[in-house]
């Protein structure tokens, strides 16, 4: 405990940046041992006479009493060396030393596969849509999303997320005290709610900053196998997080869009170098090396089960469907039923739709 304590303090330092207290970790390897460690001492394992001047100010923070602080709040804190501290992220280059979380930080642990999925803020209705449906899709499929939170895509995924069964994670620009966007609260309050969880590099009350952002995308390649990007110009900040899992030996895979559209111009130039070209969640789980689970259930689905699938290649409603097939009135609501049971097919105000993939 005492090590979480000392690595929360410590951030509540100013000019203490991502590198300074890495520096300082890689020559002490304790949090503790750098809070109680003398000028002198710093100076010696860091050879950087301004990091020791900076440290000076340790006695303006009582470590306990800001620690209860953040308790308080019901953020936790998961420091490099716990359990819950996913092994991907400790790949990439400069892993985060301590994540503030809110949520259920389980979830870290508790599932196997991680997708980002993210692209621009200013996203068109196609990229909104793609999004919101590949994320759901994915999410129904067991996969953890990993988004930004951010207006647009990032938004987007993270709504997709929630309408499937699998919970979502949301990775912050700023501290969980000052979400952000502002208009994206309620969002982060539903994550949480569905059992998802947000997290953040910084102490609670941080703003976003311009380098924030960019630091924010390694962590989100870091805990994802694969990163989807929907929707980027040419310097997009997603082309940044797509260039943090390159680097981190991670897939990538991108939406093609319109040549003649500027938010397609990172995303088609990403497949032109290399990256998969994806048109939905069956291509993604193909570049992790997974199968899609709904086809394994239409290899079992019943003959009659089969026939109304296949007559719903177009929205219909039930008494469309009761022309088009001999099936007494009880024997189709049992399909139906059955078929919505298994996620193959959705109501939506009385049409009855075929779910993406199946």
């Amino acid at each position: 405990m005492d090590e979480k304590i000392y690595a929360h303090s410590l951030k509540l330092i100013p000019q203490i940046g991502i590198l300074r207290l890495e520096k300082l970790y890689g020559a002490f390897s304790s949090f503790e041992k750098i809070w109680r460690a003398g000028a002198g001492e710093i100076f010696k394992k860091t050879n950087d006479k301004e990091l020791a001047e900076i440290l000076s100010q340790r006695e303006k923070h009582d470590p306990r009493k800001e620690y209860d602080k953040l308790k308080k709040q019901g953020i936790e804190l998961i420091i490099i060396g716990d359990k819950v501290y996913p092994a991907l992220l400790k790949e990439i280059s400069h892993p985060p030393l301590s994540l503030y979380c809110l949520g259920n930080a389980k979830v870290l642990k508790n599932f196997d596969y991680f997708v980002a999925v993210v692209g621009t803020r200013r996203a068109t209705s196609y990229g909104r849509e793609t999004a919101k449906n590949l994320a759901r899709d994915l999410s129904l499929e067991g996969i953890a999303v990993v988004s930004g939170l951010a207006l647009g895509i990032d938004g987007e995924a993270h709504r997709g997320a929630l309408e499937g069964k699998t919970p979502t994670i949301a990775v912050l620009g700023s501290g969980l005290g000052k979400i952000y966007p502002a208009y994206h609260k309620g969002l982060a309050d539903k994550i949480i709610e569905k059992h998802g969880l947000i997290i953040s590099e910084y102490p609670p009350q941080s703003p976003p900053a311009k380098w924030t952002f960019p630091e924010r995308n390694r962590i989100i390649a870091g805990l994802s196998q694969a990163i989807i990007v929907i929707e980027s110009p040419k310097k997009g900040g997603s082309l940044i997080t797509a260039n943090f899992a390159l680097d981190a030996n991670r897939e990538v895979g991108a939406i093609p869009g319109e040549i003649s559209s500027i938010n397609s111009e990172g995303t088609n130039r990403l497949i032109k170098t290399g990256a998969a070209l994806i048109r939905g969640a069956e291509d993604v789980l193909e570049l992790l090396g997974l199968e899609l689970k709904k086809k394994e259930e239409l290899d079992n689905l019943s003959q009659t089960e089969q026939y109304i699938i296949n007559l719903l290649k177009e929205p219909k409603t039930r008494e469309e469907l009761m022309k088009e097939n001999n099936l007494s009135s009880q024997e189709l609501n049992q399909t139906l039923t059955l078929l919505e049971l298994k996620g193959l097919v959705e109501n939506k105000m009385g049409m009855f739709y075929k779910v993406s993939n199946s």
